[in-house]
């Protein structure tokens, strides 16, 4: 039986519309595919971390203190280096380090044979210039006494031809003498006047003579005696004192070494006046002012304390800086203990502010990953700093409060634009 037309063209159109369904299924197949593989693409590319594994800390909105906290050690406010005044070999330590001394206390003994010699001549020299002293006050007081007793001897005279003046002039008066004798008379009194009035001359001269060369005797002595003091004080240097009370934190030299002026012998410290020497990083001693309070940690105790004193130089990236303590330090407080401490910059009012990663610097950026909402997948965002505190560091810019944020290092994940914490 043959096929009407109309059945032929009702099975071309059933056939079409297979044809078309089909086609429309085979490309939501398709596309259902390329979006599954490409979900599957989008969690292999994006890396993961379990959330343990992780720093991750919450961003928080509320007061923070800025402080810096820095390590140290206690060192003596007061220290004495004890230095050779002179050559010479140690003889003998008599005291060794963690002793307690006075100022008198002699820590050791140097042997200097020259020093002993050169005392020993110094004494000798300055005896001498004692006795040319004697000597030469003897000589000069009686050329003095000489030129005196001439002065005496000549006033005499005058008045012996004074007196005989005055007798010729009466007995002329009185008719008894010529005037040629009278004359002869005034002549020699002349004379004598002249001779007492030299004579006086001579002896305030011989006086200045004699004070002038006495001096000079007294500053040859002088001279003697100071070169006496000081090899006086070679020799007291040979006995090596602690110069102050405290304590004698270390001796430098051995029995028998041999040291030159100016080396360094022995420290000695005061135990009772300590401060802590911190040593703050160069990029945050830049807010660092004198009197700013302190809290320092000398494991036996907290002590509060002030700066006072910033090194003005740098040394390998760090500032020293020095507290003083208006209060004795807790017990067991000694010279070389290591401290941490904490220098309290500010107290900032109402601002955002997460845990300090080790890439955050203050008043610089970075970029974080940042879980939000509950979320598993953190977004890397660039995030701009404030100022800091020791564990904490303002945020500018780039998070709100509630956010969690990954603060550990994630340099293996740099190329990433975000990471699956699980």
């Amino acid at each position: 039986m043959n096929a009407s037309p109309m059945d032929v063209v009702k099975k071309k159109n059933r056939i079409e519309l297979f044809s078309r369904r089909g086609i429309v299924s085979a490309a939501a197949v398709i596309v259902l595919a390329v979006a599954a593989f490409a979900i599957m693409g989008l969690d292999e590319a994006m890396p993961s971390a379990s959330r343990s594994e992780l720093w991750i800390d919450e961003v928080q909105r509320g007061d923070m203190v800025q402080e810096i906290r820095a390590t140290g050690t206690l060192v003596p406010k007061q220290v004495r280096w004890l230095a050779a005044g002179g050559e010479g070999a140690v003889q003998e330590v008599l005291v060794q380090p963690g002793a307690r001394v006075s100022a008198d206390t002699v820590i050791l003994r140097l042997n200097n044979p020259m020093a002993l010699a050169t005392l020993e001549k110094a004494r000798a020299a300055l005896a001498g210039a004692d006795a040319a002293i004697a000597a030469k006050h003897t000589e000069l007081d009686a050329q003095r006494l000489d030129q005196e007793a001439v002065l005496i001897k000549a006033q005499s005279q005058l008045k012996i031809s004074t007196a005989k003046t005055d007798a010729l002039r009466r007995a002329l008066a009185a008719g008894v003498i010529s005037k040629l004798e009278l004359m002869q008379s005034e002549v020699g009194m002349a004379q004598d006047q002249s001779m007492v009035a030299i004579e006086k001359q001579r002896v305030s001269a011989a006086r200045s003579n004699f004070v002038a060369q006495m001096q000079a005797e007294r500053a040859r002595r002088d001279e003697l005696a100071s070169a006496l003091r000081l090899a006086e004080q070679s020799v007291a240097e040979l006995q090596v004192r602690a110069g102050i009370d405290g304590i004698l934190q270390q001796v430098s030299v051995e029995p028998g070494q041999q040291v030159a002026i100016g080396a360094s012998l022995a420290r000695v410290a005061r135990q009772d006046e300590l401060i802590a020497r911190l040593l703050v990083p160069e990029v945050l001693a830049k807010d660092l002012v004198l009197d700013l309070p302190v809290r320092v940690d000398t494991r036996n105790g907290v002590a509060e304390g002030r700066i006072g004193r910033i090194d003005p130089a740098v040394r390998e990236g760090r500032v020293t800086v020095d507290i003083d303590f208006p209060q004795p330090l807790p017990a067991g407080a000694r010279p070389d203990l290591s401290v941490d401490g904490s220098i309290v910059l500010a107290r900032l009012r109402d601002v955002v502010s997460v845990g300090r990663a080790s890439s955050a610097m203050p008043g610089g950026a970075s970029t974080l990953f940042v879980l939000r909402d509950g979320g598993e997948i953190a977004q890397r965002t660039r995030v701009v700093y404030g100022r800091t505190s020791s564990d904490r560091i303002e945020v500018k810019s780039g998070l709100r409060p509630g956010d969690r944020v990954v603060l550990s290092d994630t340099a293996q994940w740099s190329k990433y634009p975000a990471l699956r914490v699980r």
